[in-house]
C-alpha cells in the first residue's frame, strides 16, 4: 500500500507540488485571520458555575466573559464626587450596546466599576477601545479598563508578536542545525518546505473548525511552533534514510531509492504520527471546550505531517534528486559513510558492555530529577501573569495592590427561589442573612455584597445574587477552600427551603469546576493512552515486551518534565536566566496537555530507534548487534531532531504568558531528557538486560495481528 502510494506520488509529482503550493497560500491567509476567531473561555458546560453564569446572564444581564472592569484612582473624594464619578463611567458605558453597570465599589482609594454586556468574549473585546475612548471623553483620562474582554484585546497582539519572535528563533535554529547535520547541499530546504506545507494545512483546517467550535487563543503559537519542529523531525528522518539508501545502492535511480526509503522511514513516520495523534485524541475525554480545542488542534498537526510525508516529501526528493540531496564539501554530522565507527556506535557498545551499571545510574539520575513532581500544584489560570505594560494588567495591579487579588475575580451565588415575589419572604430573608453571616465570618472573605436593589434582586423577585470578594486570587488554596465551604457547608446549613436552588459561580468557582473536571478525566487518559499505544507499538515492533518498556520510559520522561516546571516556576531554578514568571502553581491545562503531547513525542524517538533495531534483527543480527546498529544508524538523527524540536518550542519559553512558558519548558526538558538519558542510556541498557525477551511475540497474538511471530528459542550472539 505504502509503495503504491509513493510511486503514484512520484508519477504525479508536479501536480502534487501545485496542490501543496495552493494549500500553503490558503493556509497562510487563513492563519493570518485565525486570531479573530479565538477565545480564552474556561467555561465548564453542565457545571454548577455554568448554571450560575446562566442565571446571572438571563436575570441580571451579567455575562462574566463579556464584562469590563473600570478602575479609577481618586484622592479624598466626597460621597457626591463618588456619585459623579459613577455617573461618568455609566455615561461612557452607554457607548457599548447592551452595556449595563451592575456593580460599583470604592475600595482603598480606588473606584471599581463592573460593566456587563450581553456579548460573548470575542464580540465584547471589539468594544474595548470604544470604552477607553469614551472614558477619556467624559473626563476620566486616567481610568483603566480591564476584565476578560479587555485582557483578550490587549494580549492578542502580544501573542502574535511572541509567535513571530518564536518562529524566527525556530527557523534560524532549524536551518543551522540542518546545515550541521546534512552538510552543504540544497536538501536542507526540504524539511523547511515540508514544515511550511504541514503547518499551513493544519492552520487552514483549524480556521475552518473555528467557525463552528470554540478554539482558544494559544492555538496558533502551539500549532505553529510544535508543528514546525515535528514536521522537520519527520522530514529529516526520511531524508536521512534516503541519503543512506543512495550511498548503499548507487546502482538504483532516485525514484527506486525513494520507494525503498518510504517502505522503511516512511512507514516509521506514519506509525509515529498516528501514535502522537492517538495520544492527543484522549484529550476529548475531558468535557471542557478549552481542553478539547487544544486536543483537536494538536491532533491535526501530526495528521497533516503524515499526509505531507506520503505525498510532498517523495515529490521533493524526486525533484531535488541525487546531486542536490548529497552534500558537496562539508558532509555534515550524519553524512559520514561509516556510521558503525561513529560516536553513537561507540556509546552503544559501551552500554552493551556494562548494561547493569548504565541502567542503574541513569535510572537514579532520572528519579532524582523527577522527585520535585511531588510538589506540583495546579491553578485554573495565572490571571496576573501577563505583561505588566498592558492597560488591563495595570488595572489589575492597581486594585490588587490595595484590596487583594480576590476583588478582580469575585465569587457569585445565584439563587433561584422557584417562584416570583419570594425575595421578601421572612424565611428566605432569615436563611439569606444566616448565609451572609457565615460567609463574613470566614477569615478569607474580604467583602460580601447583597440586598434588595436591582443589582441583587431581579424585577420578578424570583432570583437573587450574593457577591463575595475573597482575600486571595482564584487559584489560591484559601479561595478554593472558600468555594467548597460555600457549596458543602454554608449553603446547606443556611436553612433555605428545599425548593430554593443556590448555585456558586464566578471565576473562582469556575476554576474549581475546571480543575475537578480535568482531574476526573485524567485517570482515563492515563489508562487509555498506554493501552492504545501498546496496541499500535505491538503491531509495529512485533513484540509484547518492547511496547511495555516504551510506555514505562515515556512516563518517566513526563515525570521529569513536570518536575522541571516545579523547579523553574515554583522554586525559581534558572528562572531569571530563562526570563520566566515565579508562580507557586502550574496551569492545569498545561499538565494534561503536556502529558498527552510528551507521550506522543517520546514515542516518536522510540519508534525511530527501535524500528531500525527491528530491521537489523530481521536481517539476522543478534539482540546486542541490533541495539548497536540501531543506535549507530539512528542516534545522530534522533538527537538532531530533538534539538530542532527544542529550538522550535523555545519560542514558547521566550513569550510573555505563563501557560505557554510552562508548556515550552516542559516540552524542552522532556524532549531533551528523552532523546539523551532515556533513549541513549536507559533504552539500550534495558534491552540488553531483557535479551531475547525484547522480541517476543506469541504465535496466537501474531495470528490476530496477521504478522510474523517472534519465538524465544533463537540463539543469542554476544559481541
Amino acid at each position: 500500500m505504502l509503495e503504491k502510494l509513493t510511486r503514484s506520488a512520484l508519477r504525479h509529482r508536479f501536480a502534487i507540488l501545485t496542490i501543496w503550493l495552493l494549500v500553503i497560500i490558503l493556509g497562510v491567509f487563513a492563519g493570518g485571520k485565525l486570531n479573530d476567531q479565538l477565545t480564552t473561555s474556561l467555561t465548564v458546560p453542565g457545571s454548577e458555575s455554568a448554571r450560575a453564569s446562566q442565571i446571572l446572564s438571563d436575570q441580571f444581564d451579567e455575562n462574566i466573559e463579556g464584562s469590563f472592569t473600570v478602575i479609577y484612582k481618586f484622592k479624598n473624594a466626597t460621597p457626591d464626587e463618588l456619585v459623579q464619578l459613577n455617573q461618568s463611567v455609566a455615561t461612557a458605558a452607554q457607548t457599548i450596546p447592551t452595556a449595563n453597570v451592575v456593580a460599583h465599589r470604592a475600595l482603598g482609594g480606588v473606584l471599581y466599576v463592573n460593566i456587563s454586556t450581553s456579548y460573548d468574549l470575542l464580540k465584547a473585546a471589539t468594544y474595548t477601545d470604544t470604552l477607553r475612548a469614551a472614558l477619556v471623553q467624559v473626563g476620566l483620562r486616567k481610568a483603566l479598563v480591564s476584565g476578560p474582554p479587555a485582557i483578550e484585546r490587549d494580549v492578542t497582539p502580544i501573542l502574535k508578536s511572541d509567535l513571530r519572535h518564536g518562529q524566527g528563533i525556530a527557523i534560524i535554529v532549524a536551518l543551522l542545525l540542518l546545515i550541521l547535520m546534512l552538510g552543504a547541499c540544497w536538501a536542507i530546504y526540504i524539511p523547511l518546505i515540508f514544515a511550511l506545507a504541514s503547518v499551513s494545512l493544519a492552520l487552514g483546517i483549524i480556521s475552518l473548525l473555528a467557525q463552528k467550535f470554540l478554539m482558544v487563543l494559544y492555538i496558533p503559537n502551539i500549532v505553529e511552533l510544535i508543528g514546525l519542529g515535528l514536521a522537520i523531525d519527520y522530514s529529516l528522518l526520511i531524508l536521512h534514510r534516503f541519503r543512506r539508501e543512495l550511498m548503499d545502492h548507487p546502482e538504483l535511480n532516485s525514484d527506486e531509492v525513494i520507494a525503498r526509503t518510504m517502505k522503511t522511514a516512511g512507514r516509521t513516520v506514519v506509525i509515529s504520527g498516528l501514535s502522537v495523534s492517538i495520544a492527543l485524541a484522549t484529550l476529548f475525554l475531558v468535557p471542557v471546550p478549552f481542553v478539547r480545542s487544544l486536543g483537536l488542534a494538536a491532533i491535526i498537526v501530526p495528521l497533516a505531517c503524515i499526509l505531507t510525508a506520503l505525498t510532498l516529501q517523495p515529490a521533493l526528493l524526486s525533484i531535488f534528486g541525487r546531486k542536490a540531496t548529497l552534500p558537496a564539501g562539508f558532509k555534515g554530522l550524519i553524512g559520514r559513510t561509516e556510521v558503525m565507527s561513529g560516536l553513537w556506535a561507540k556509546l552503544a557498545r559501551g552500554v552493551v558492555a556494562r548494561p547493569r551499571v548504565v541502567f542503574a545510574t541513569a535510572l537514579v539520575i532520572l528519579l532524582a530529577i523527577a522527585s520535585s513532581v511531588l510538589f506540583l500544584q495546579v491553578t485554573p489560570s495565572s490571571l496576573t501573569a501577563i505583561p505588566q505594560n498592558l492597560q488591563s494588567a495595570k488595572a489589575l495591579a492597581m486594585i490588587t495592590d490595595r484590596v487583594g487579588n480576590g476583588v478582580i475575580t469575585p465569587i457569585e451565588i445565584a439563587i433561584d427561589l422557584g417562584a416570583p415575589q419570594l425575595s421578601a419572604d421572612p424565611d428566605i430573608a432569615l436563611a439569606k442573612m444566616t448565609l451572609i453571616t457565615q460567609i463574613q465570618d470566614n477569615p478569607h472573605t474580604f467583602l460580601v455584597a447583597a440586598g434588595q436593589e436591582p443589582t441583587f434582586t431581579d424585577p420578578t423577585g424570583q432570583y437573587m445574587r450574593i457577591i463575595i470578594v475573597a482575600t486571595d486570587g482564584l487559584g489560591d488554596a484559601s479561595t478554593k477552600e472558600l468555594v467548597k465551604k460555600l457549596r458543602f457547608n454554608y449553603i446547606p446549613e443556611a436553612g433555605f427551603p428545599k425548593s430554593v436552588k443556590l448555585y456558586v459561580g464566578g471565576a473562582p468557582a469556575q476554576g474549581v469546576d475546571l480543575v475537578h473536571t480535568i482531574f476526573a478525566s485524567f485517570p482515563w487518559i492515563i489508562l487509555l493512552i498506554p493501552i492504545l499505544t501498546f496496541l499500535i507499538l505491538m503491531r509495529a515492533m512485533r513484540s509484547v515486551i518492547l511496547p511495555i518498556k516504551a510506555i514505562a520510559l515515556d512516563l518517566l520522561s513526563i515525570a521529569t518534565a513536570l518536575s522541571a516546571l516545579v523547579l523553574v516556576f515554583k522554586f525559581g531554578f534558572a528562572s531569571s536566566l530563562l526570563g520566566t514568571y515565579r508562580l507557586d502553581q502550574i496551569e492545569v491545562w498545561v499538565v494534561i496537555f503536556l502529558f498527552a503531547v510528551l507521550f506522543g513525542l517520546s514515542m516518536d524517538y522510540e519508534v525511530f530507534l527501535v524500528s531500525r533495531m527491528r530491521e537489523a534483527r530481521d536481517n539476522g543480527a543478534s539482540n546486542s548487534q541490533a541495539i548497536v546498529e540501531g543506535l549507530a544508524h539512528t542516534g545522530t538523527v534522533v538527537s538532531a531532531a530533538a534539538v530542532i524540536l527544542v529550538g522550535a518550542v523555545s519560542g514558547l519559553i521566550n513569550g510573555h504568558f505563563a501557560g505557554l512558558q510552562q508548556l515550552g519548558i516542559g516540552l524542552a526538558v522532556g524532549i531533551l531528557i528523552d532523546a539523551t538519558l532515556i533513549r541513549g542510556l536507559l533504552l539500550p541498557s534495558s534491552m540488553v538486560l531483557l535479551g531475547r525477551w525484547n522480541w517476543w511475540l506469541p504465535e496466537g497474538i501474531a495470528r490476530v495481528l496477521k504478522t510474523k511471530a517472534s519465538p524465544l528459542d533463537e540463539p543469542e550472539v554476544r559481541l
